[in-house]
């Protein structure tokens, strides 16, 4: 499988316009709830000193267009923190009115946290939080999975892949998160997905507290 790398640097309004698709705020406005609650979790984790790493805005909306594109039926989460990403996922998944996410979070104080914002934003009937280690979990999650997205750790990307690979739908799209910050844990990462899938590299001005630029690494299984 020939595997396509192309390095860009996206601002999302520039995506939007190349593609067609609508800004993801304007796009889910059934339930005000939601943008309600993102809002409150992303100011939450913005308010230093003790910050929330989260993925931001930026990838948020950029990583919405690709939940929009995809149309899964099951997104697997890596890495819950308070919620902040998997609402924008389940966001997407109730306006299309299909899908499901597993959200996998190792620490239980956190995992409840995100379960009560789910639940405020009107969204819990089609989230499940998974608590313990994302590395062993995902194995136990009952595929096809259509939609991955890994935000847990640089050392504990490659391992969730794997756990998850065979249980991938063909056409699964696969974003890892932090891959601008994180590039050097991330060798073997790159090596298995640049291998077997189409991948390819989208930088972001991310304009965050513990950082300005970052990227997410976006894979395609084949069909």
């Amino acid at each position: 499988m020939k595997t396509t790398l192309c390095m860009a640097v996206v601002t999302f309004a520039f995506i939007s316009a190349a593609t067609g698709e609508k800004p993801a705020a304007k796009a889910a406005t059934d339930d005000p709830r939601v943008q309600a609650v993102i809002d409150e979790v992303e100011k939450e984790c913005l308010k230093g000193p003790r910050y929330i790493y989260t993925i931001g805005a930026v990838k948020a909306k950029r990583r919405a267009e690709l939940v929009r594109q995809a149309k899964p039926q099951l997104v697997v989460e890596c890495g819950t923190a308070i919620g902040y990403s998997g609402l924008w996922i389940a966001r997407q998944l109730k306006v299309a009115g299909r899908g499901k996410v597993v959200t996998i979070e190792v620490n239980p104080k956190i995992a409840r946290r995100a379960e009560g914002n789910f639940r405020r934003a009107g969204l819990a009937d089609i989230v499940t939080v998974k608590v313990g280690d994302a590395r062993n979990l995902v194995k136990e999650v009952k595929g096809p999975v259509d939609f991955v997205f890994i935000d847990c750790g640089a050392p504990n990307y490659l391992p969730c892949l794997k756990g998850l690979e065979k249980n991938l739908a063909p056409g699964a799209t696969i974003v890892a998160d932090n891959v601008g910050v994180s590039q050097h844990p991330l060798g073997e990462y790159f090596k298995l997905v640049r291998s077997r899938y189409q991948t390819r590299t989208e930088w972001f001005d991310v304009n965050l507290p513990w950082a300005k630029r970052d990227a997410m690494e976006i894979s395609v299984v084949p069909k």
